[in-house]
């Protein structure tokens, strides 16, 4: 019989994170770059294609492409092209295979998609999953983040990711849709926000979205005593300083309004006797979590409707991975096995919300 391994996956718009029972952890951009033409291909030594940063700085060579940034995964009425789920395959493909389980060994994963996750995106996600694993469930990624650091009980967990903040109320259960929330403003939000704003304050410059996401990740902010901000932009050609730290802040501010109001609602709509404990008890975690301080920020936010706490996670890049793999590992050898042998004979479809 073959040996066994559990994988947890963070599905990400940004980045693509792994866990593995072996002890393997990796993370990788979630991009996918395939060459534009037999120069390019030469140029990437024969390779049909590339994956994360090495395909991000090729981006002039190749058809570079983001699976996780738009169509059904993340918006419920989007549609994924042929392109997207190809990308989507090649990226879970590459993923499992930096895993490195031994060739031969049954292997069972968890993967985590947005909190509204499309039916159709979370199929997706199955149907590209199955061609490199024996089982694959989906769960909601906050809810991941929250299981792996065993914050089971009146917690509101937000996930911060590029695309997309995920929010999920956990109580102990396995969560149901009224339980979840989205909102599109996300890292990708944010880039495109400080590059309007570049744009309208210093027009003379010349930047790209990969510069402003740069800066983003480099200096991004809301606290009240940040640093300020100098970059170096193009004019003309010609090198010339900016200080662009007030564009910076006002950036990445856009974050907090909209995830203190699905907050807010999903305080709202819970159990009156539990809304005050579940108000202090948020954990914030994702990419967007390292933002220096955005918990404060949130927290603060809360304070016209009594206040709150936020604890942020300590290892944001692999919270979710963790999480996931956790799952996949608690769950009995049984349902493994059982839902291996269905799956062997019709096409899994199979998520957290199914186990509910």
């Amino acid at each position: 019989m073959s040996d066994s391994f559990h994988l947890g996956i963070d599905l990400g718009t940004s980045r693509t994170s792994i866990t593995c029972s072996n002890g393997v952890r990796e993370t990788i951009w979630s991009y996918v770059g395939y060459p534009q033409d037999h120069v390019a291909k030469k140029l990437l030594g024969g390779r049909d294609v590339i994956f994360g940063k090495e395909a991000v700085e090729h981006r002039m060579s190749v058809n570079l492409i983001r699976p996780l940034a738009g169509g059904s995964i993340k918006t419920r009425d989007g549609s994924d092209t042929d392109a997207m789920k190809r990308a989507l395959r090649d990226l879970l493909g590459h993923a499992i295979a930096m895993a490195k389980v031994p060739a031969g060994s049954t292997i069972y994963a968890v993967i985590g998609a947005p909190a509204e996750a499309s039916v159709e995106g979370k199929a997706a996600i199955i149907e590209a999953a199955n061609q490199f694993v024996d089982s694959v469930i989906v769960c909601s990624e906050p809810f991941s983040v929250a299981y792996g650091l065993d914050f089971l009980n009146d917690t509101l967990v937000i996930d911060i990711g590029a695309g997309t903040t995920d929010l999920c109320r956990v109580h102990g259960t396995m969560p149901k849709p009224d339980d979840q929330r989205t909102h599109e403003i996300g890292g990708d939000a944010i880039d495109e926000e400080l590059m309007r704003l570049v744009n309208e304050h210093h027009p003379e410059a010349q930047v790209s979205v990969h510069k402003i996401r740069e800066i983003k990740e480099k200096f991004g902010s809301v606290s009240r005593n940040m640093d300020s901000v100098s970059v170096t932009l193009p004019v003309s050609g010609k090198p010339q300083e900016f200080d662009v730290t007030q564009l910076v802040y006002e950036a990445c501010y856009i974050l907090v309004p909209p995830t203190v109001a699905a907050l807010q609602d999903l305080i709202a709509t819970y159990d009156p006797d539990f809304q005050e404990k579940m108000r202090n008890n948020i954990l914030l975690g994702g990419g967007g979590s390292q933002i220096p301080g955005l918990g404060r920020a949130i927290a603060e936010a809360l304070d016209e409707y009594g206040g709150g706490n936020v604890t942020t996670v300590e290892e944001p890049q692999y919270a979710g991975s963790n999480g996931a793999l956790k799952i996949a590992v608690d769950l009995p050898d049984e349902y493994w096995t059982e839902f291996h042998a269905t799956a062997a004979t019709e096409p899994a479809t199979e998520t957290m919300e199914d186990q509910a």
